[in-house]
């Protein structure tokens, strides 16, 4: 017979700590604390199969359920004496959610279960206390009907202030037994009102109801929405934890607290948390009451003229902190603790691992190495690559009030605040005099890149997690927010439409690139601050992982940024973005109109300075390190004006016909750009492009390496090849350009050429293509869009949905889809190998930056991986952690 329910109390248990899939990460670790001999009040734990089974089977129980429970039951009123529904010697029982992973405040609970209105009086008898029996009643009624029989939680908030306006009372501790009735006999008469029914009476009747609730809260709003925002899968299940109840609410040598290990916020080694005397759990964290502090530093520290719990109960403290000590031992790890006093006696009620800042989980890791608790893999194992973020960018303060006018997608970290503008050039004209904006368009183009360099921050209405917008904002370093769907930009008359409101020119908003909110107005921030801790666990990092960590920058600042991040080298440059600035467009734009390749000739020998100096510079910052410069990627038309006022202002500015421009505008105009006339398709109509280019890498190369003394070993990427011939073609026109300026400069040159494996037929065919490269560099935006017929531009206006009806769990723009694209990956490094033992692999896609991705990268043994430059530390920390994983 199948096991669906295992039982904990009386100092063993049937479960343990690494049960934690089956018994949830609650019932694993009350399993855990009664092994090792902690006051646990006993109970059982209905496991996460049975969550399964109910979802199976149309919320139906498995056949033996409900005699397992029974028997769970009776042995919990064996452990304390009590039998459930027993007048004589009553058992109360809690009813608790827990998941395999902690989700705090998402699902259900009720307390006090059991209750009616006879056992209501043999609790008062029992306890001597008439107004605990009553105040533990109305909780029950309030908890359960909102739980169970789904009333709105005001229903009962309304009639209780009523109550205490009546009486002229401020606390629900004033409440008298007599007045507590009063209550509760309004309670029940409104449960009646709204449900046509009287308030359910019968034990049993009661606990399969609230093991219903938990089972479907599961499924509730809040629970679906956590499991997405965190990345929980929905297969996963809860369990239900019942369990005893012990009373916090006994009087003045009764209390309920919370209490972890650490200082959640710091990190700091000392017991932190809070308490109420004469309370229920719900008190403390519903802010009825103010709480108390656990320890008397504690309490001086917050100015707090209310006891410490050190102060009020020093034998239960003194217990606690033993306990606290023990348990953070025990799993080595900082620990959440939630326990209850009941007339003196100390309960714990969980563990589990705390919740904590980025900062924090730095100073307990490395704090927690040096004191020999755990190893330095464990310690860098322990942080969460993403939330480094935390610490590289202003972040909204907690404490500050939202006024949320719409959501997008968070396409890069942090937060910002500035005037609203709508268009580049306003943005760098107002940059200029001294004031911040927020650039909102549309959607982003390479034409956007001055605007977007000279505002706090990006807001785009349409586009995805790897949209032009995101990509670029992600390498500046700036908050983005994309694909805001529900706002509307209107150009022409300068206007934000949002829920209802307009905004114009000027108006001030604050974007939140770590959760996609738009806020009105200007909100509160957090400074960013990178401490020791930090420097030590990058160290730690570094020493443990295999793969090299590059970054994507064709900017000094970018570059600076990404080395002083910790970045060994460039593994994308895209030279495009290099062409869009002041005379460089303009000469760019000469070339595309010239109608020879004399003419084209004569504006690249302008354009050949620019780039030179360009990439002198990146190899003077990069001292040595590899830099992968990528040939002009992108179609032409992307060059080119594109509105009428935009052809007549740019025509007047060269000195050409209006005519001649919107012909040439018209006539690269492609219905499909993506897979159109670009990349190395580009070097083989043009080759001129790829030679002007080639000519500034390497005569960039030597002046570098003269002025450095460090010698300079460009890596040449040649983008989109499908075909071993485009290849062939153009690294003939590299190759020839080599030779001929070693010629000139009396120097040697060693260098790369390879390619970016962005097609399938290229992953196909990559053991054809290695005899040609001497590098592959996975360009995983567009090998995943090619690999699943999907614009990133657009697939945002679906995705979502799809990941809400179940088809996909993960955006694979932002995480790695590993059985397809992945496979391709995983192909194309070993056809390459095959061919060539030493080639080098790696990633430049934005997946560079995805810690799951790069988990993926180590597995297929890529040589680096490469990303924007405020995602090296995470791209640093994630190759390590993903050595260690490989490694155990």
């Amino acid at each position: 017979m199948a096991k669906w329910v295992y039982g904990f109390g009386g100092g063993s248990a049937e479960g343990r700590a690494g049960d934690r899939n089956l018994l949830g990460g609650k019932g694993a670790n009350l399993a855990e604390m009664c092994s090792l001999g902690l006051p646990v009040p006993p109970g059982f734990t209905i496991t996460t199969d049975v969550c399964t089974h109910f979802y199976a089977n149309g919320r139906a129980y498995p056949a033996e359920l409900e005699g397992q429970v029974e028997a769970a039951l009776d042995k919990v009123g064996e452990i304390t004496g009590r039998g459930f529904g027993d007048p004589q010697k009553l058992l109360l029982v809690s009813v608790r959610s827990g998941s395999r992973a902690s989700m705090p405040g998402m699902m259900d609970t009720v307390l006090n279960l059991g209750l009616n209105d006879d056992t209501v009086e043999a609790l008062a008898a029992e306890s001597g206390d008439p107004r605990f029996a009553y105040d533990s009643y109305r909780r029950f009624i309030q908890m359960y009907s909102n739980v169970v029989l789904g009333l709105d939680h005001e229903n009962f908030e309304e009639i209780l202030e009523d109550e205490k306006g009546r009486l002229g009372f401020e606390l629900d501790t004033e409440l008298s037994a007599s007045q507590w009735q009063d209550v509760i006999a309004r309670y029940k008469v409104k449960v009646e009102e709204e449900l046509g029914k009287p308030f359910p009476q019968d034990p049993a009747e009661q606990l399969w109801g609230a093991i219903g609730a938990v089972f479907s809260s599961w499924m509730n709003h809040r629970a679906i929405t956590y499991r997405r925002l965190h990345d929980i899968p929905e297969s996963w299940g809860t369990a239900v934890n019942v369990q005893a109840m012990v009373f916090g609410n006994m009087g003045d040598t009764s209390a309920t607290g919370v209490a972890f290990t650490r200082n959640p916020s710091t990190g700091e080694k000392a017991l932190y948390g809070e308490f109420l005397v004469n309370a229920q759990g719900e008190d403390v964290v519903a802010g009825i009451r103010t709480p108390q502090n656990i320890t008397e530093k504690a309490r001086v520290e917050a100015g707090s003229d209310k006891p410490s719990l050190q102060k009020v109960m020093p034998e239960a403290f003194a217990q606690l902190v033993e306990i606290a000590n023990t348990l953070e031992g025990h799993y080595r790890d900082m620990q959440d603790l939630e326990f209850t006093i009941e007339r003196g006696t100390l309960w714990m009620l969980q563990t589990r691992s705390g919740k904590r800042t980025a900062k924090a989980a730095l100073r307990i890791a490395a704090e927690m190495a040096g004191e020999g608790l755990i190893s330095r893999e464990e310690a860098v194992g322990r942080i969460e690559p993403q939330s480094l973020d935390q610490l590289l960018h202003p972040t909204i303060d907690p404490k500050a009030e939202r006024n949320v006018i719409g959501i997008g997608l968070p396409a890069s970290p942090g937060a910002a605040t500035g005037e609203i503008v709508f268009s580049s050039d306003e943005a760098e004209e107002m940059k200029s005099a001294g004031r911040k904006v927020i650039l909102v368009r549309v959607e982003t183009s390479p034409e956007d890149i001055h605007g977007m360099h000279a505002a706090e921050g990006i807001l785009t209405t349409r586009g995805g997690m790897t949209s032009h917008a995101a990509v670029v904002a992600r390498g500046m370093g700036k908050p983005c927010v994309s694909g805001a769907g529900s706002l509307r930009v209107d150009y022409r008359t300068g206007t934000l439409l949002a829920m209802g409101q307009s905004f114009s020119k000027g108006d001030i908003i604050t974007i939140d690139g770590g959760t996609g909110q738009v806020l009105k107005g200007s909100v509160a921030m957090l400074q960013p601050e990178l401490s020791g801790d930090f420097a030590s666990i990058m160290e730690w990092a570094d020493q443990i992982r295999r793969m090299k960590v590059r970054t994507n920058a064709e900017t000094p600042a970018d570059a600076r940024m990404a080395r002083s991040f910790g970045a060994e080298g460039i593994g994308l440059c895209r030279t495009e973005h290099m062409f869009f600035e002041g005379d460089r467009i303009v000469a760019m734009r000469e070339m595309i109109l010239a109608d020879t390749e004399k003419g084209r000739r004569v504006a690249l020998d302008k354009l050949l300075p620019m780039q030179r100096s360009d990439f002198a510079e990146l190899f003077e910052i990069m001292a040595g390190l590899p830099v992968t410069i990528r040939l002009l990627d992108p179609p032409l038309h992307e060059f080119l004006p594109k509105t009428e006022e935009e052809i007549a202002e740019v025509a007047a500015v060269m000195g050409v016909d209006e005519d001649k421009l919107r012909h040439r505008t018209d006539a690269l105009h492609e219905f499909n750009p993506m897979l159109g006339h670009r990349g190395c398709r580009l070097a083989v109509s043009y080759p001129e492009i790829a030679e002007m280019q080639a000519r500034a890498i390497f005569e960039a190369a030597v002046e570098a390496g003269r002025e450095t003394g460090d010698p300079v070993v460009p890596e040449i990427m040649v983008p989109l090849v499908g075909m071993m011939k485009e290849l062939d073609f153009v690294k003939a026109r590299i190759d020839a350009v080599a030779a001929a300026v070693m010629e000139e400069a009396g120097a040697r040159i060693d260098y790369l050429v390879g390619t970016m494996i962005e097609l399938p037929r290229a992953a196909i065919r990559a053991h054809v293509i290695a005899e040609a490269a001497e590098f592959f560099s996975f360009g995983t935006n567009d090998l995943t869009q090619t690999t699943f017929g999907i614009s990133r531009d657009d697939a945002s206006s679906f995705l979502e949905t799809y990941r809400h009806k179940g088809v996909i769990e993960q955006d694979p723009f932002v995480s790695l889809d590993i059985d397809g694209v992945g496979e391709l990956v995983r192909m194309a490094a070993e056809k390459g190998r095959a061919t060539r033992s030493d080639i080098k692999l790696g990633i430049c896609g934005e997946h560079g930056g995805d810690p799951a991705s790069i988990g993926f990268c180590e597995e297929v043994g890529l040589d680096y991986v490469s990303c924007s430059p405020f995602r090296v530390p995470i791209a640093r920390l994630a190759a390590a952690q993903a050595a260690v994983h490989k490694s155990g």
